[in-house]
């Protein structure tokens, strides 16, 4: 009787942590090249109108990756032809050179907030682009070809109330 206390409780804990998570994609980048004029799509339409969700810009990278911030731009569309356009910069390694994020090996994780406490108020499709705005320093022109950023995806969980 025991064991099947502690099975069911096991499995109730790990069938709820689940159901945080509301929606998660990834796309590769070229090669682990991200172009300066590849914007980077998502569509999602099944989410909940009254819960509150926290969105994040998930990024992958490798070593090849040469740069301690990352600027991105953002833009949500809503159903309704309302466009949010964010200019977002993350820190992607400590001033010694250590990479943030999770991972083993040459590719790491980063979960970058991006909206938190977001109602998403009708029902349609939204659709989040994601580009990103690397510049050297000194120089007006964006970098063409981003190396070591490997994959860009989002995640939708739901807000902790």
């Amino acid at each position: 009787m025991h064991k099947k206390l502690v099975l069911i409780v096991v499995s109730l804990v790990l069938i709820s942590c689940n159901e945080v998570l509301v929606k998660s994609e990834f796309k590769a980048t070229n090669n682990g090249s991200w172009a300066k004029d590849d914007v980077i799509e998502f569509s999602f339409s099944e989410v909940d109108t009254l819960q509150t969700h926290d969105i994040f810009i998930n990024i992958r990278n490798d070593n090849s990756f040469s740069y301690n911030n990352l600027f991105l731009i953002a833009e949500l569309d809503f159903p309704s032809g309302e466009k949010v356009t964010d200019t977002l910069e993350y820190e992607m390694a400590l001033p010694d050179g250590t990479w943030l994020g999770k991972g083993y090996g040459d590719i790491k994780e980063n979960k970058l907030w991006y909206k938190e406490k977001i109602v998403f108020p009708t029902s349609g499709v939204y659709t989040l682009r994601v580009a990103h705005a690397m510049r050297k320093n000194g120089l007006v022109n964006g970098v063409e070809n981003l190396e070591g950023i490997t994959d860009v995806g989002f995640e939708i969980v739901k807000s902790n109330k």
